[in-house]
């Protein structure tokens, strides 16, 4: 915008200075005249920096960085360059093409997909100047690359299992505390850092798969085991239920008892035998008994 107003001036010169020699000269002087406005309007532009809101400008007069400017409207040297930095929370989808591919602590290989909300600190615009240069170097040379090895190292102290599973909670509120830390002193303000998904590589997965069908064997034969047990104390049991109980009848089981059941069951068979005859007792020498069932 300077250069245009100096070459607006230039030009309304050369018109003031042709139109002398000519006739008529009027239309040379308004020429002249529209130039010169012309330029002057250029460069009070040129003077002139308008900061948005959510933003914050950092000037640099020949080398030489000024006060951070605020949003609003300021006057500056038409030989200033304002380079700004927006002060809005900004996302950095680490994703897709970005994902992050870090290893457990027993060398398996996960992908990790973070997203991180991070702010320009609005007093800390000229360090991130003197670092980076522009808001989309701060992004690319400091929040990206720190927070990916930050990620990394999170994950090497963990095991597969807890990268993908049980830990991941954990190391999700790990990540957002050292990405904090680290670049908060830069005048970068981390608002969140969300562990959205960890997933195995292909030869992990393999391995995971490899890992439950052998847990799930096992599995079936401890319960096989556990069952087998089981039943083989149950009939231990029963074994030595009925042993008892045989012990038992063996110790009730006396000569006149033997003898009154061998009269009873003979009794009940001469039913069918009018007339039945045969030994009872508890040896080939027991007395004969005659049943005779049609006489009293």
């Amino acid at each position: 915008m300077f250069v245009l107003s100096i070459l607006l001036l230039i030009t309304a010169v050369v018109l003031l200075l042709v139109g002398r020699g000519r006739t008529p000269a009027g239309h040379w002087r308004l020429g002249a005249a529209l130039s010169a406005v012309a330029g002057v309007l250029a460069g009070a532009f040129a003077c002139v920096h308008v900061v948005s809101a959510y933003e914050v400008g950092v000037p640099v007069t020949f080398g030489r960085i000024g006060t951070p400017l605020t949003s609003g409207i300021h006057v500056k040297s038409p030989f200033t360059d304002v380079t700004s930095f927006s002060t809005r929370p900004v996302d950095l989808d680490l994703n897709d093409e970005d994902v992050v591919e870090v290893r457990s602590s027993q060398g398996g290989v996960l992908y990790a997909d973070v997203t991180i909300k991070w702010a320009v600190v609005p007093g800390k615009a000229v360090a991130l100047y003197r670092l980076a240069g522009s808001e989309e170097a701060v992004e690319e040379r400091l929040v990206m690359p720190d927070s990916r090895e930050i990620i990394r190292n999170v994950f090497a102290k963990h095991t597969s299992e807890e990268g993908y599973a049980s830990a991941r909670e954990q190391i999700g509120s790990e990540l957002a505390g050292l990405v904090k830390k680290r670049l908060a002193p830069r005048g970068i303000d981390v608002t969140s850092v969300n562990l959205r998904n960890v997933r195995p590589s292909k030869k992990l997965q393999e391995q995971i798969d490899k890992k439950i069908q052998q847990e799930q064997a096992t599995e079936r034969a401890t319960e096989a085991a556990r069952t087998a047990k089981a039943q083989a104390e149950r009939k231990r049991i029963e074994a030595e239920g009925t042993a008892r109980a045989n012990k038992i009848i063996e110790q009730s089981l006396s000569e006149k008892v033997l003898y009154n059941q061998c009269l009873e069951a003979y009794k009940e068979a001469a039913k069918a035998h009018p007339v039945y005859a045969v030994p009872c007792g508890t040896d080939s020498n027991g007395t004969p008994v005659i049943v005779d069932t049609g006489k009293n």
